[in-house]
């Protein structure tokens, strides 16, 4: 029986989640497996992966197959550097002592790595919030000072009129009477008669 290490998928559609499993390479791919190793969650970044480090190490020396994307997640976590330390030690070209602060050493760096990365992403998210935020500040003041400036155009488009109706009231006002002549009042006079 050929054993395979590999990813099972489960999570709803569009939000896929994975089971990283030790199973028969003939079982279907959701189906029976042997042993679960770990998880693995593409859909945060950067991806979850929780893997038990000593039984992924035990499956890959009794003879067990990672697919290749297995492959890659059992590198990014170390369980393939850990299998070769471990190959060295059998055949006495290192301790044990010396395997474990190599791996040591590398699990370190690749969490410095890791933790940079983090830190990366939260920085360049905040700087995108703070352009974003900055834009809408500018955009609400421009739409306020668009606001003020059609009141104001407003108000200067309505005060002409009312000077105008002012002005016609004042010139009527103004305006001299008509002195009547006495000829105007005998005309006057027998328009009436």
């Amino acid at each position: 029986m050929s054993v395979k290490i590999r990813l099972q998928r489960h999570g709803k559609k569009g939000k896929p989640f994975y089971w990283v499993v030790a199973a028969d390479a003939r079982s279907k791919r959701d189906g029976k497996y042997l042993e679960k190793i770990g998880t693995y969650n593409p859909n945060t970044n950067p991806a979850t992966i929780d893997l038990n480090l000593e039984s992924a190490v035990q499956w890959l020396h009794n003879g067990a197959q990672p697919t290749d994307t297995a492959k890659a997640i059992l590198s990014y976590k170390g369980a393939l550097l850990k299998h070769h330390l471990d190959g060295g030690v059998r055949k006495g070209a290192l301790t044990q002592e010396q395997a474990d602060e190599k791996l040591a050493k590398w699990l370190d760096e690749k969490a410095g790595k890791v933790d940079a990365k983090k830190d990366g992403l939260s920085s360049t998210k905040a700087d995108v919030r703070a352009k974003a935020l900055e834009a809408e500040k500018k955009v609400n003041a421009d739409r306020i000072a668009a606001a003020k400036q059609a009141d104001a155009d407003a108000i200067a488009a309505a005060t002409p009129a009312v000077e105008e109706v002012v002005a016609e009231t004042a010139t009527e006002e103004e305006a001299p009477a008509v002195e009547e002549t006495p000829a105007a009042e005998e005309n006057n006079e027998e328009a009436q008669a």
